[in-house]
């Protein structure tokens, strides 16, 4: 037995007895006597607990007074640290240490907003009062925004998708931008009446000039059917990027829209900090994200073809193409440019609220060519 189990010989020869005695063992009968054994650490070192708590709080994040705090420590360095300083303490003391004293592992939490605008609510409460006036009188309404820019080729796509078991799809280990065919810019245009998207894919750059062109895209194949009789477009937008309430190209471009459809066209711009209220958001960008999840983005044509196949069961339809124009970056618009714009801005909060009407004189040219 002692050679089997490595028990000394001393133990096995008293269990052989305690087993040929007739007398009735106690089960809970005390082998060591009280106060036996090793002490806890904290006994044999009374200052232990005062030196972890020095350590946590040098380190501690978010508010000393709450009772849940965390660390950035981990419990090997806090173990060496305590040695250092003549407290000899082992990993899973600490682990056991810190969490008596309250602390566990934490993830950061995405909680601060920073400065919020003073009129903020008011934006967001005529922001629906408007949408559900232009909706009433079935005119369009549009949330517009750009999807996240995606390299492709074949680069990870974080997500799974079934496949064959020991047969995952093989992707390139390095994200460079020179292994790419280049980049996919979605912008898209969300109609809340009727549940349907376009998403235009741009290839150069996020401009101003794109934003607006993916807009006539939308009015060309899908709005103009739906909305003939219309006289007035809203479009709801983030306050910032190539549809920003302070770019000036944004204004200057979608006049020339405005003149060219000889409708008028409401923008209402959500404040800075809030563009994850955007309709837009989390009606159809977050189907797309589903809907190619797992899947590489190896070319443009399967950019287009799984956005476009994009659906939800309460009957969200997405329309896709590809932008293959050439857009410039950092266009500048003149204050004489910008004199000529025919904008009339809202009372409430003008700054984030306007309309841009057709020009006069381009109406009359548009009635004489269909004249002629």
């Amino acid at each position: 037995m002692h050679e089997l189990t490595g028990v000394s010989r001393p133990t096995i020869i008293k269990g052989m007895k305690e087993l040929k005695s007739k007398k009735k063992l106690d089960v809970s009968e005390r082998i060591r006597a009280p106060g036996g054994g090793r002490k806890k650490i904290e006994e044999r070192d009374p200052a232990l607990d005062r030196a972890l708590c020095h350590i946590m709080e040098e380190t501690t994040a978010g508010d000393p007074m709450s009772a849940l705090r965390w660390t950035c420590k981990s419990t090997t360095r806090i173990s060496e640290e305590l040695t250092r300083q003549g407290h000899p303490i082992s990993q899973r003391s600490v682990h056991r240490k810190l969490c008596e004293l309250g602390y566990s592992l934490q993830l950061n939490v995405k909680y601060k907003e920073g400065t919020a605008p003073k009129n903020r609510d008011q934006q967001f409460r005529n922001i629906n009062a408007t949408v559900k006036k232009h909706l009433g009188r079935g005119e369009p309404v549009l949330s517009v925004d750009t999807k996240k820019k995606e390299l492709v080729g074949e680069f990870l796509n974080n997500g799974r998708s079934w496949r064959g078991t020991g047969d995952p799809r093989q992707v390139n280990v390095y994200d460079y931008p020179s292994l790419s065919e280049g980049r996919a810019i979605p912008y898209g245009a969300y109609d809340l009446g009727r549940n349907e998207g376009f998403v235009n894919v741009g290839m150069t750059h996020d401009t101003a000039e794109f934003a607006v062109n993916s807009i006539r895209q939308w009015w060309n194949r899908m709005g103009r059917h739906h909305y003939a009789g219309a006289r007035r477009l809203l479009i709801c937008a983030d306050g910032g990027g190539s549809n920003g309430s302070r770019n000036r190209a944004w204004k200057f471009y979608l006049q020339q829209l405005v003149d060219e459809l000889a409708i008028g066209i409401s923008v209402c711009h959500y404040p800075p900090g809030t563009s994850k209220w955007n309709k837009i958001e989390h009606r159809l960008f977050s189907f797309i994200s589903l809907n190619w999840q797992g899947e590489p983005l190896v070319s443009y044509e399967t950019v287009v073809k799984l956005i476009g196949s994009t659906t939800t069961k309460k009957g969200l339809r997405v329309k896709a193409k590809l932008d293959k124009r050439k857009y410039r970056p950092g266009e500048k618009i003149t204050d004489e440019e910008m004199d000529k714009l025919n904008i009339e801005y809202h009372d409430i909060n003008p700054q984030w609220n306007y309309t841009i009407k057709p020009r006069k004189n381009q109406n009359n040219k548009k009635r004489k060519r269909s004249k002629k």
